[in-house]
């Protein structure tokens, strides 16, 4: 027997443990493939942070990896918002089916909506930070490369 899921624990689970998976095994159990991938761009992207850190914002590499953490966040984010949106109907049917269509674990109380607000706030924050980071650093680049063809030199690479 299965037991019921809690529709403001996964809200905020997907908010702050989605880069780890945690509201995917919440939901849906350890076997779920996707809760066990999440992870990886989530570390991509600290590892991209560490390299920053470490060699400088120049680092190529690391404005390629930081992105990832950012766009997971994002999506998390996202499907928090997904989640606590959903209808009571709709998310018994989804993740609780043994129970009635108005279980009140599928109900959206206060709890809920500022998980909804948080996760707003905190993707679409965390999205255009990502956005501005890479293009930022994508630019500056074509601005070196012009530059040293400009003046009849080689690139640095």
């Amino acid at each position: 027997m299965s037991t019921m899921k809690n529709k403001t624990l996964a809200v905020w689970l997907t908010l702050f443990g989605g880069p780890l998976g945690l509201h995917r095994f919440y939901l849906r159990g350890f076997t779920d493939i996707f809760g066990w991938l999440l992870p990886i761009p989530t570390a991509m992207g600290w590892y991209g942070i560490q390299r920053a850190l470490e060699l400088g914002q120049d680092d190529p590499t690391s404005w390629l990896l930081i992105p990832l953490l950012g766009f997971t966040i994002a999506g998390c984010a996202l499907n928090a918002i997904i989640y606590g949106l959903m209808p009571v109907e709709k998310w018994n049917a989804n993740f609780n089916p043994s129970s009635s269509d108005n279980e009140t674990n599928g109900a959206t109380g206060w709890l809920t909506i500022f998980g909804v607000a948080t996760a707003l706030l905190l993707g679409t924050t965390v999205l255009m930070a990502s956005i501005v980071f890479s293009f930022q650093r994508y630019f500056e680049h074509q601005i070196e490369e012009a530059r040293a063809i400009s003046q009849g030199t080689q690139p640095q690479r």
